[in-house]
């Protein structure tokens, strides 16, 4: 019987941090330690970095998730163990778990197998507490907005237009919609309010994209909770709340340095939504690792039509970033769901069945291109595979200009994944990407949307109806060159999840749009999406517990 990932986690043998950073040139007294393990790295050393060159940048991302798992966080801790096998000063930059998919259904987010970042436990819960950080910050401005009505509403705000809501890192429908301040007059004005979860808030969105603490302030006074009778915004700077937020996250801005099984340097730093944000680990945890390593490697959520678009698209083109290779994990049991193939037939040999669903993989490799960015494949070995299955993905790969390369990290470690370490460094030594966003900053909004529904999704066109049309042609005039976040089903490169390859000839329905004026992105809801999940049947947590020893079991 094969080891769990937390057992395979158990058994590593960790070295103090400390070394960890000194393969990275950083001293011992740069580091501020959370425990012999952990560490979050100064200010101080992270200024005296400017002056070096950058690295590097290669993201992982990934074809359209299905339930039978991609691996895509696996993978880019396994390319990074790789790179450092091959003698390469490599770095990995990863998004920090939350702990409502730990408790509730998809599990843990620290890579699995032998390719895994430690304290996997540490990682998948408590951590250094940044999460805890970033909601309470939200929730104080939450505070802030109600109180001020409370004490005589002298902005004006609206108590109907009130549009921060609090969040929570958990799993909880529940929460979804509450009324508050029942209980009298001393409790305040009752109203309609809810809460998301933390990974949604944009206090997260800001906290990943900000270049440094001065611009996190400066991002969170930015974001607007509420409008005036007269519809005029209500910023979070209108109600002194930047400078208490900001103190809230002074610490939890600097990146986290943690290692992986094989004793390589990872910063694992910051985690919004890949549906209603961004989807990408922090710009100045990537940034820093840049100065730190020639080679970068890192993430983002979901399949490449939502995480690398948005990675492109806005944390690139906001950072200044020139991404130099991308990517793409696919595994052939998940290729064969998109060709048709029910997950109980999974492993029963289907050629036909995986050159079907090549047709997802060979889309996501055509919108990559459009990037200006080299793709490469990577496929994530599962013992099932046959030869004939693995060639018809090499097949389609090639056809598309680009390799596919077998991987084993998940039972090897970094040695399972060396060839595509070495052709990541071909390709990005090469010198051929020319890194370009989709759109120009100065293209209306609505062509914005459009741009990515018809150029990435196969849609034919994009609609709304004119209430969102009107709220597109308001936000047009004052936020008319912000990117747009795409919020979609991720299970889909249309709007309906059940859709799988590459579905061609669809309208995407914009059912709604959101102001992420702190973050900088405007978010174009495309049918439903959810920012409070709910816990399944049988959730994670009914397996978490603690041993006779102490130790934590049933955490993925």
């Amino acid at each position: 019987m094969s080891k769990s990932d937390i057992e395979i986690a158990r058994e590593a043998t960790l070295q103090p941090i400390a070394e960890i950073g000194a393969k990275l040139d950083i001293p011992a007294e740069a580091l501020l330690q959370y425990g012999p393990h952990k560490a979050k790295l100064s200010f101080e050393h992270i200024d005296a970095l400017a002056d070096r060159p950058d690295g590097k940048l290669i993201l992982v991302t990934a074809i359209t998730p299905t339930p039978a798992g991609e691996g895509k966080t696996t993978t880019s801790v396994g390319l990074h163990d790789g790179l450092s096998r091959i003698g390469k000063k490599s770095m990995v930059c990863l998004r920090e778990p939350s702990l409502g998919p730990c408790f509730g259904m998809k599990g843990g987010a620290a890579g699995g197998g032998y390719a895994q970042v430690v304290p996997m436990e540490d990682i998948n819960l408590h951590f250094t507490g940044d999460f805890h950080a970033i909601g309470t910050a939200h929730n104080l401005l939450s505070a802030l907005v109600d109180n001020h009505v409370y004490w005589g509403n002298e902005l004006g705000i609206d108590p109907r237009r009130i549009g921060w809501r609090r969040v929570v890192d958990m799993n909880d429908r529940a929460l979804r919609s509450i009324v508050n301040s029942l209980g009298g007059v001393a409790n305040g004005f009752p109203r309609e309010d809810g809460f998301d979860i933390t990974v949604a808030s944009e206090v997260m969105a800001v906290f990943c994209l900000a270049s440094d603490l001065q611009d996190l302030t400066e991002r969170l006074g930015n974001i607007v909770v509420a409008q005036t009778r007269d519809r005029k915004p209500v910023r979070a700077s209108d109600l002194k709340a930047p400078g208490p937020m900001s103190v809230l996250l002074k610490d939890a801005i600097a990146p986290n340095l943690v290692q992986t099984l094989e004793n390589n340097p990872a910063f694992i730093h910051g985690g919004p939504f890949a549906n209603i944000a961004h989807g990408c680990n922090s710009v100045i945890a990537t940034r820093t690792a840049l100065k730190l390593a020639d080679y970068v490697v890192t993430e983002a959520g979901f399949g490449a039509d939502l995480g690398a678009e948005k990675f492109f698209d806005i944390k690139c083109r906001k950072a200044g970033l020139k991404p130099r290779a991308a990517v793409i994990v696919a595994t052939v049991r998940a290729l064969k769901m998109h060709g048709g193939v029910p997950r109980d037939k999974l492993g029963e040999e289907n050629v036909q069945a995986v050159r079907d669903g090549c047709a997802n993989l060979e889309r996501h490799l055509a919108n990559v291109k459009k990037f200006g960015v080299p793709p490469i494949v990577a496929i994530n070995q599962f013992i099932t595979d046959t030869d004939a299955e693995l060639e018809a993905v090499r097949e389609t790969a090639e056809g598309m200009g680009a390799r596919a390369i077998l991987c084993s990290h998940w039972a090897n470690g970094g040695a399972g994944t060396e060839e595509l370490a070495r052709h990541v460094v071909e390709v990005v030594d090469g010198g051929d990407a020319d890194f370009k966003p989709l759109y120009p900053d100065d293209m209306p909004l609505w062509d914005k949307i459009r741009s990515v529904a018809t150029s990435l999704y196969g849609a034919d066109d994009i609609s709304a109806d004119k209430k969102v049309r009107d709220q597109i042609a308001e936000l047009q005039s004052t936020y008319g060159d912000f990117p747009v976040c795409m919020a979609k089903t991720q299970y889909s490169f249309s709007t309906d999840p059940n859709a799988k390859g590459a579905p061609s000839g669809h309208v995407v329905p914009v059912r709604e749009v959101r102001l992420s004026a702190g973050a900088g992105f405007i978010v174009a809801i495309c049918g439903e999406i959810m920012t409070m999940p709910g816990l399944p049947r049988v959730p994670a947590a009914n397996a978490i517990h603690l041993n006779a020893d102490g130790q934590i079991e049933g955490l993925f």
